[in-house]
């Protein structure tokens, strides 16, 4: 059974006054669309059934692809997206890749089946250079609007969301020169992706004697990258090590321990997302923050400008990174030649 609604609970919640929750829950006007948004919220918050006639019908579906669930910076977009999407009518679909499920050829051919109004990539196909564009330009000529997030293909016309990558490279290197750090290394992934050859060529440019003393280590995004990757770079006699991604950094950290090494009083360790929970690791880790909400919010206005008909430019929307300092990062050891 339904409990009865509460105006000064969902007040309480919403952070609003109970008149304003009550101009909401009647329908009436002169509430402002990010208010009214708040205070349904707060009612779903706190499990109240909304009433009949404040259920909205849908505008369309949008499907939003991410490649997987596991690395939280991926949730995090997509909570943003969800949100901007829901604030505007649409429904969003979420499909994720997992390893022997569906590709993402046909996840989107079951979104086409189920009419959808638009569709967002995040860090899909179109980040692998090593891939033919040809299937966007296919979804493109059947008149279905997309965007594209993490990843610029020069042969699509879609408007691409991306972080300035080479510049996330070249902070994380300057912040631990300013450190006093000289041996500085890399753990990238695979360099077919866009994303990763960005940072490698920021940080190329930073450290250009990098490459041929091996401190640049390609290998996967995930905790055992990193560590695969870490223990490489320690045994090259790094003092600081830039990561591609906060998991990969995590395993560096790993890779570190098992040495014996204190991080950061004798190895410090950048990471890259700023994903949620990254603070609370220990020590909580230094990263250079991806700026999600933002970019997330660009994407669904980019998307909803197409569906209404606006000419979609291949634009490249490129957002600036910002460093987080936290507790895996410190003075190189006074020791160190």
């Amino acid at each position: 059974m339904t409990s009865p609604l509460r105006l000064t609970d969902i007040a309480a919640q919403a952070q609003v006054s109970e008149a304003t929750v009550s101009r909401v829950l009647n329908g009436k006007a002169g509430v402002a669309a990010g208010t009214r948004h708040k205070v349904l919220a707060a009612m779903d918050l706190l499990g109240y059934e909304r009433p009949v006639r404040l259920k909205r019908r849908s505008n369309g579906l949008v499907g939003l692809l991410i490649p997987e669930l596991t690395n939280p910076i991926f949730p995090a977009f997509a909570q943003v997206i969800e949100q901007a999407l829901a604030g505007h009518g649409y429904t969003p679909v979420l499909c994720t890749q997992t390893p022997g499920g569906a590709t993402e050829d046909e996840l989107v051919e079951q979104l086409e089946e189920r009419g959808v109004t638009g569709i967002v990539f995040l860090s899909g196909l179109h980040a692998d250079s090593s891939l033919d564009p040809s299937r966007y330009q296919r979804l493109s000529s059947r008149g279905i609007p997309f965007v594209l997030i993490n990843g610029f293909n020069e042969h699509v016309n879609a408007p691409f969301i991306s972080p300035d990558d080479r510049a996330a490279a070249d902070m994380a290197v300057r912040h631990l020169a300013d450190l006093g750090h000289r041996r500085i290394g890399l753990a990238i992934g695979p360099t077919r992706y866009v994303p990763s050859a960005r940072k490698e060529a920021g940080f190329r440019a930073a450290v250009p004697e990098a490459e041929e003393e091996g401190r640049i280590q390609r290998t996967l995004f995930t905790v055992e990258g990193g560590h695969a990757a870490g223990g490489a770079l320690l045994d090259r006699g790094c003092t600081g090590i830039v990561c591609g991604s906060d998991p990969m950094a995590l395993g560096v950290i790993r890779a570190a321990r098992e040495r014996g090494l204190r991080v950061p009083e004798d190895v410090s360790v950048v990471g890259f997302d700023d994903s949620p929970l990254i603070a609370f690791t220990d020590p909580p880790l230094t990263t250079i923050r991806q700026p999600v909400r933002a970019m997330a919010t660009a994407a669904v206005g980019a998307l909803l400008e197409a569906v209404a008909g606006t000419p979609v430019q291949r634009t490249e929307y490129v957002f600036q990174p910002e460093l987080v300092v936290r507790g895996s990062t410190a003075q190189v050891p006074e020791d160190t030649p």
